[in-house]
């Protein structure tokens, strides 16, 4: 596809003012949300093939997220789009402040594998809210997905409005040093900072949904058999390929041993005896993928789990103990279902270690102390997360989804979906009379003076 033709497409689309209006973009949302639902049954298919994921997980993860994205949206979008009135200083009187919303105009979306329908029409959906034109590119490590996403897309809007484009890094970097108004990337951190120095070439605004290793605490008063269950759960759903995944567990010596017990019980009842012969448990995502995770398996103690299927490109829920902190498992991302676990004898000292490190895109914390999870917060700097579970932050369209320092930039879900990709635009409407002198050369010391208690 000539990305120089569908750019000046797009161009003169939004230019014409055709998505502007607020019921031109409700219209909209309910078009994508049409199509979704009338190709549901294929693009649950289709995770299937990319991922092995279940279809209650499917929609669970991924669909069901998109339809209440997209619902929150369309409810609210009126009194977000709204001009707002603000207050003006008496310094510009007579004046009236205001902050119009505006669209960017032409976005390109840059969807990740692990959750290809979500992390791709999720953004979209926050994008044609606030009034853009689109452009997205899916990632070619799920192909059955991003054939689906083309279909249903392709159905619902004309490329000069919403165009996908597939291809592998390649088409990515191209589409990265076109002049867009915004670019919206989700993935590793290494690519994406080839993205923003391909984006600051234009000087296009960037939003980057990054990762991390992130932390989760358990102190001695947490209650455990309940968080076993939600760190399992969270850690292991779509085989730990979640951004939001628990990295390594840092708990109470004096609980260590006894929170594995019941995480190998949750382990065995989520997934049963034999998780790699459960349909139900996802693969991950490419050989290549399966390669790295075993690997980093070198040098650790297994607690739970470890079994690997190269043929079927699984590994098992696996629990690990007696980890090296320099070694390459707890330096880099894992992304897989690899869990470290590691004693603390204090809380100063697990804070410490989660400090050590980058800020993180997720932090969780167990605990029943209201003491602990005052300091959890205020301690911490972290993208998101939960006290008391795992991973269900994202859950909710009231809570911003991003990162801080090296794990992202920018945040979107609900409202902030609709601020990610809209411009604040803000104007001073003055009025013609009067015209106070006191702001016009020459200026004099009885100026000056008024001046001040005018700006006071």
């Amino acid at each position: 596809m000539d990305i120089a033709a569908l750019s000046r497409l797009q161009q003169a689309y939004f230019d014409a003012g055709h998505t502007r209006p607020v019921a031109f973009r409700r219209a909209q949302l309910q078009k994508l949300t049409d199509a979704l639902h009338a190709h549901e049954q294929a693009l649950t298919r289709a995770l299937e093939q990319d991922l092995g994921k279940a279809p209650a997980e499917s929609y669970l993860s991924e669909i069901g997220m998109i339809y209440a994205e997209a619902r929150e949206l369309q409810r609210h979008l009126g009194k977000w789009a709204r001009p707002r009135r603000v207050r003006t200083p008496l310094a510009n009187f007579p004046g009236q402040g205001r902050i119009y919303p505006e669209p960017y105009g032409r976005c390109l979306i840059l969807a990740p594998w692990n959750y290809p329908a979500l992390l791709s029409l999720q953004p979209l959906v926050g994008a044609l809210a606030a009034g853009n034109c689109a452009v997205l590119k899916p990632s070619e490590y799920a192909p059955h997905t991003a054939r689906v996403l083309e279909d249903i897309l392709t159905q619902a809007f004309a490329p000069e409005y919403v165009a996908v484009v597939q291809g592998g890094p390649e088409v990515s970097q191209a589409l990265c040093q076109h002049p867009f108004d915004l670019i919206f990337y989700t993935g590793g951190g290494q690519v994406g900072r080839k993205v923003m120095a391909a984006a600051a070439q234009n000087l296009t605004p960037v939003i980057l949904e990054l990762g991390g290793k992130s932390p989760c605490i358990v102190d001695q008063t947490a209650d455990l058999a309940l968080s076993a269950r939600r760190i399992v759960w969270g850690k292991f759903l779509n085989a730990g390929q979640t951004c939001v995944a628990p990295d390594y567990l840092l708990v109470h010596q004096n609980v260590f041993y006894p929170l594995l017990d019941k995480m190998r019980e949750a382990i065995a009842t989520f997934y049963g005896p034999e998780p790699l012969q459960n349909p139900d448990y996802p693969k991950i995502i490419s050989p290549r993928h399966f390669e790295r995770l075993t690997g980093l398996l070198a040098g650790c103690r297994v607690l739970a789990g470890g079994q690997a299927d190269p043929a079927a490109c699984k590994i098992a829920p696996t629990l690990l103990g007696d980890v090296d902190l320099d070694s390459p498992i707890m330096r880099e991302e894992i992304f897989g279902p690899l869990l470290p676990v590691l004693p603390y004898a204090n809380l100063d000292a697990a804070f410490a270690q989660v400090r050590s490190g980058p800020k993180p895109l997720a932090a969780y914390c167990f605990t029943q102390d209201k003491s602990v999870q005052r300091r959890f917060l205020h301690t911490l700097s972290f993208g998101g997360g939960c006290i008391n579970d795992t991973v269900m932050h994202l859950a909710s369209p009231a809570l911003p989804f991003g990162g801080v320092g090296e794990s992202g930039m920018g945040a979107y879900h609900g409202r902030a979906s609709f601020e990610a990709f809209t411009h604040r635009k803000g104007v001073l409407k003055k009025g013609l009379w009067p015209d106070i002198p006191l702001r016009y050369p020459p200026y004099t010391e009885k100026k000056l003076g008024l001046i001040r208690r005018v700006m006071k």
